[in-house]
């Protein structure tokens, strides 16, 4: 693999190459492979003869469990189970391939998030969050601060964020960030986090592990909604957490089975079955977000457009350090407001008017709809999917042209 990220902007079309604490990695898609063969046989079992080569999942509320219970290794389906195992499995193998690690899986992405700030916090600790992170973390913030935490905030990509470090229990990164794609230097800051004594978690979900690696880049824990481009589907909610310290995995495993954020079997099944085309969607979604992005900045109505894989975008220098996929999601505005924005979105053909990003289908939203991003009126969020390139950067264009005209 060259330096540059897979797809880099200046080919502009990407590479198709390309009960306990969860499972450890390493045994069977580390270093030596691409990470489209990992991503092919991430978490798949040993070939037996006449046996499926993704076993089915296992739907189950308990198990056959006589005698002591104490090490064995499914007792209750709260506690864990074989599909999730899987899942975890692979998970832990894409985030880390040359160093052992372990994941958990959850019901959500906000799960995840829950599971890993009150597992790892406690009160009188301090969190360092993203002022500018996904809208949920606002409410998030709320309940630290009433458990007694002190919670400081930053934006992403500033220098502010170094100044709030000390006496910090964790840090927690988000990038790109959503729904402004800012991005910060995750090596950099996970330095300066350690040596403070805090902890680096990192929202991943944006990137997924194979266009961002955090635990390669110093962090202590990835996080991430498997619900996005993980799954690419927009059919299930799921989400996870990976650490190469097992012992990190501890007290966020106690609080998914106290608190029953456990994933379901049969999504568990899915999200690892659509990892076999993982790296064929992100090079494809991340195509197409190029020549979205470079249609839009053509536009006189548009401004402001953000995508950390354009050279010239005021993330991309560090995006270009840190990531090998760029992501499918995109933000510009419109500035004539809400109501150019809600023409345009009621003009797409080929994209959906829908919330969440990552799936193989196109959407886009206007993201002030929701009341909790710190965005304009007619700022959009477009997630790009795998249409053909042309259709979808022409139905962009005569979206505008409808809302310009209308």
């Amino acid at each position: 693999m060259t330096s540059d990220p897979i797809g880099a902007p200046q080919d502009g079309v990407g590479d198709d190459s390309g009960g306990d604490s969860g499972n450890r990695s390493g045994s069977g898609s580390g270093s030596g492979v691409g990470d489209g063969t990992r991503a092919v046989r991430a978490g798949v079992p040993e070939a037996r003869l006449h046996a499926a080569p993704l076993p089915g999942p296992v739907f189950a509320s308990h198990f056959h469990l006589p005698g002591d219970p104490a090490g064995a290794e499914y007792s209750y389906g709260r506690d864990a189970n074989p599909t999730w195992r899987a899942l975890e499995q692979a998970i832990a193998e894409l985030e880390s391939p040359d160093v052992p690690a372990s994941a958990l899986v959850f019901a959500s992405g906000m799960g995840a998030i829950a599971a890993v700030l009150t597992g790892l916090l406690r009160p009188g600790d301090t969190a360092v969050l993203p002022g500018d992170g996904y809208y949920l973390l606002g409410s998030v913030r709320e309940h630290l601060e009433t458990a007694g935490i002190t919670v400081r905030t930053a934006p992403t990509g500033t220098d502010e964020v170094y100044g709030l470090l000390p006496g910090a229990r964790l840090l927690w990164l988000e990038t790109p960030s959503n729904p402004g794609l800012e991005v910060c230097d995750i090596r950099a800051l996970a330095e300066a986090a350690h040596r403070h004594g805090a902890l680096v978690a990192v929202d991943n979900t944006l990137a997924t592990p194979l266009g961002q690696r955090p635990l390669e880049l110093g962090a202590d824990l990835s996080v991430a909604s498997a619900t996005k481009a993980l799954n690419g589907h927009a059919d299930l909610l799921l989400g996870y957490a990976a650490a190469r310290d097992p012992r990190l995995l501890e007290p966020v495993a106690k609080w998914r089975k106290t608190f029953g954020a456990i994933a379901g079997p049969m999504e568990a099944w899915l999200a690892h079955r659509g990892l076999a085309t993982l790296h064929l969607r992100l090079a494809r979604q991340q195509r197409n977000a190029l020549a979205v992005a470079h249609a839009l900045r053509e536009r006189p109505e548009v401004s402001g457009v953000r995508y950390p894989g354009l050279p010239d975008d005021p993330a991309h220098p560090v995006a270009a350090r840190q990531m090998r996929f760029y992501g499918c999601v995109l933000g510009f505005t419109l500035p004539a407001g809400r109501p150019a924005a809600e023409r345009f979105l009621g003009a797409l053909r080929l994209v959906d008017e829908a919330t969440s990003f990552g799936g193989v289908r196109s959407t886009a939203e206007r993201r002030a709809r929701w009341g909790g991003d710190d965005v304009p009126e007619g700022y959009i969020r477009m997630s790009v999917g795998v249409e053909d390139t042309d259709d979808l950067v022409g139905d962009v264009r005569r979206a505008l042209d409808e809302a310009a005209g209308a």
